[in-house]
C-alpha cells in the first residue's frame, strides 16, 4: 500500500497539516494551485497576521459560536498558548496586544507563511503547483487524489482548502464539492465575519466616519441575542469595523428575522450621569442653538441625522430644550439605532459559515466517518469565530490533529 499523505491547499490548515504529518516520519505531497502559499494568511490582520489568540482551551471556546464543542479535542490538545510556541519554535517573535491577539513583532504576515514554508521544506514536504478537481475511493477507502496536471496516489488525504470568503485567494469553495461527492453533508454556506447593509440610506452621507469605544447590543425580533465592545464605521452601504464584524457571526437567519443594532454612543456614562452630562452642557450654553451644542457629544457627521432624529428644531435655544426632549436626546445617545437588511456577499467576509457537517468527522482526528483516509482540516468544516486569531487558531489546531492522525494511521498500518 502506498503510504502517501497528499494534503489539498496550502492554506493555514493545509500547511500545519503538512509539518505535522511529516514531521512524524510521513511522506507528504501539498497540492495548491496559487503561486504562494497561504495568501489569506498574508492579507490577515491588515497584512500583520493576527496569528492566534493567547487564550486556554476554554478561552477560545468562549469565541466560537458555531458547533464549540467540536473544537474541545484540538484545541485542549493545541491551544492559543501552544501556537505561540509553535511560531515561536519556528523562529518568529510574537507579541500580545489588546484582547490577547498575536502578531509577529516584525508585523508582517509575510514572516509567518515564510517560516511554515521553510518548515515543510526543511521536512522534505514535496510541493505541487496543481489544483485538485477530486479524491478517488476504492472499497470505501481514499486511493487517490485527481489534479488538473495528473494523478496523485495516496492512502490518506487532507481537504484542506478553505471556504468560499476572498476568492483572489484561491478560496473557490472546490473543496466543498469534492466532500459532497463523497457522501458528506454540506451545510449551507453564508459569509460570517463579514460587513453589513443597513436600511438606512443616511450612512452614506457619514461613510468614512469610524466610532471608537462604543457598545452595540444586537436584536433579533427584537430580543437580546449579544452584546459587543469595540469600534465600528459607516460606509456607503452600511457598517463595518471590528466589532461589526464580530456582531455579523450571530445574523445566520436573515430569511426568517428581522435585525437590528442599539449603538451606546456613551458607554463610560449611565443614564443617570448622562443626564446629569446634558443638563451641564446646556447650562453653560444656555443661550446657544441645540445644532450648537451637539458637537461635543457627537462627531460632526453625525449631527444632521440626530437632529432629524430628535425631533427639536436646530435652532432652538438651549435653554428652551423642555425635560421630555433631554429624555429624547438621552435615548439616542444610548441606543441609537441602525437595521440591517442583509450581509456584504461572501467575497466581501473574511470567513465562510457552514461547511462540512461536524457530525460526520471524528473531533479527535478529524477523520471522516464516511470515507477511509479521508480528514479535514480549516475553514471548509462548520465551523466559525469571532475575530481576535480564533479562525486561525481553528485552522492551526485541526491541520495538527488531522496531519498526526494521517501520519499515524498510516505508519500503523
Amino acid at each position: 500500500m502506498n503510504k502517501a499523505i497528499v494534503v489539498i491547499g496550502g492554506g493555514a490548515g493545509g500547511m500545519m497539516a503538512a509539518i505535522c504529518a511529516a514531521r512524524k516520519g510521513a511522506h507528504v505531497t501539498l497540492l495548491d494551485p496559487n503561486e504562494r502559499l497561504g495568501k489569506k494568511v498574508n492579507i490577515t490582520g491588515k497584512g500583520r497576521c493576527n496569528v492566534t489568540n493567547d487564550s486556554t482551551c476554554e478561552e477560545l471556546l468562549a469565541h466560537v459560536p458555531q458547533n464549540p464543542r467540536f473544537l474541545y479535542s484540538v484545541f485542549s490538545r493545541f491551544d492559543g498558548h501552544d501556537a505561540i510556541d509553535f511560531f515561536e519554535g519556528l523562529g518568529v517573535p510574537l507579541k500580545v496586544e489588546r484582547g490577547k491577539r498575536v502578531f509577529p513583532v516584525s508585523d508582517r504576515s509575510f514572516d509567518i507563511t515564510a517560516a511554515l514554508e521553510r518548515e515543510l521544506k526543511r521536512l522534505h514536504v514535496k510541493l505541487v503547483r496543481d489544483r485538485a478537481l477530486g479524491i478517488s475511493v476504492e472499497d470505501g477507502h481514499v486511493a487517490a487524489v485527481k489534479g488538473e496536471k495528473g494523478d496523485y496516489t495516496a492512502s490518506a488525504a487532507i481537504l484542506a482548502t478553505g471556504g468560499l470568503s476572498y476568492p483572489a485567494t484561491g478560496s473557490t469553495g472546490d473543496g466543498y464539492a469534492m466532500a459532497k461527492k463523497l457522501g458528506h453533508t454540506i451545510v449551507p454556506l453564508q459569509p460570517s465575519l463579514v460587513p453589513l447593509e443597513t436600511e438606512e440610506d443616511w450612512v452614506k452621507d457619514v461613510q468614512g466616519l469610524s466610532l471608537r469605544n462604543v457598545r452595540a447590543t444586537l436584536l433579533a425580533d427584537g430580543g437580546k441575542v449579544q452584546e459587543m465592545f469595540g469600534e465600528m464605521m459607516f460606509t456607503h452601504f452600511g457598517v463595518s469595523g471590528p466589532l461589526i464584524l464580530s456582531a455579523s457571526a450571530h445574523m445566520r437567519h436573515f430569511d426568517k428575522k428581522q435585525y437590528r443594532l442599539e449603538i451606546d454612543l456613551k458607554p463610560a456614562l449611565d443614564e443617570q450621569m448622562l443626564d446629569k452630562r446634558l443638563l451641564s452642557d446646556f447650562e453653560k450654553h444656555a443661550n446657544s442653538d441645540y445644532c450648537n451644542v451637539l458637537g461635543a457629544l457627537l462627531p460632526q457627521k453625525m449631527i444632521d441625522e440626530f437632529i432629524d432624529r430628535s425631533g427639536i428644531p436646530p435652532h432652538e435655544k438651549v435653554h428652551d430644550i423642555t425635560r421630555a426632549q433631554r429624555e429624547t436626546i438621552r435615548t439616542l445617545l444610548k441606543r441609537w439605532t441602525v437595521n440591517v437588511s442583509a450581509p456584504m456577499p461572501v467575497e466581501n467576509a473574511i470567513i465562510t459559515s457552514g461547511g462540512v457537517k461536524v457530525g460526520e468527522i471524528d473531533p479527535k482526528t478529524m477523520v471522516s466517518k464516511k470515507i477511509g483516509g479521508l480528514y479535514f482540516a480549516g475553514e471548509i468544516i462548520d465551523v466559525d469565530a469571532y475575530t481576535g486569531g480564533y479562525n486561525l487558531q481553528i485552522a492551526w489546531a485541526t491541520g495538527k490533529a488531522a496531519g498526526e492522525a494521517a501520519a499515524d494511521a498510516l505508519l500503523t498500518q
